[in-house]
């Protein structure tokens, strides 16, 4: 796995610094013993951008990747694409 973010990557950092803020806010708010409905709202509404973040880079992954592992017509690389794409959704359905 390469070290170097990419451009497109890097748009997501953004996003999971905030996100990052937000799971440190929920924190706080566990501490702090505040209201359970507000705590579950700040929880609802990190799950919501992790599930944005993931779509994203999702969608990166198909037309990049997936493309150029098309585009040369290597069916090696086809078939563990399309298989890493189906562990990947068999988990997210569990």
């Amino acid at each position: 796995m390469s070290t170097k973010i990419g451009a497109d990557h890097k748009n997501q950092i953004t996003r999971i610094n905030r996100i990052e803020g937000q799971v440190r806010g929920i924190k706080s708010m566990i501490e702090e013993d505040k209201y359970c409905v507000d705590i579950i709202n700040q929880i609802k509404a990190i799950r919501s951008a992790l599930k944005s973040v993931e779509f994203i880079i999702l969608e990166k992954h198909l037309n990049c990747c997936v493309k150029d592992a098309a585009s040369k017509s290597n069916k090696k690389d086809i078939d563990e694409k399309i298989d890493e794409l189906m562990k990947l959704i068999r988990n997210t359905c569990k």
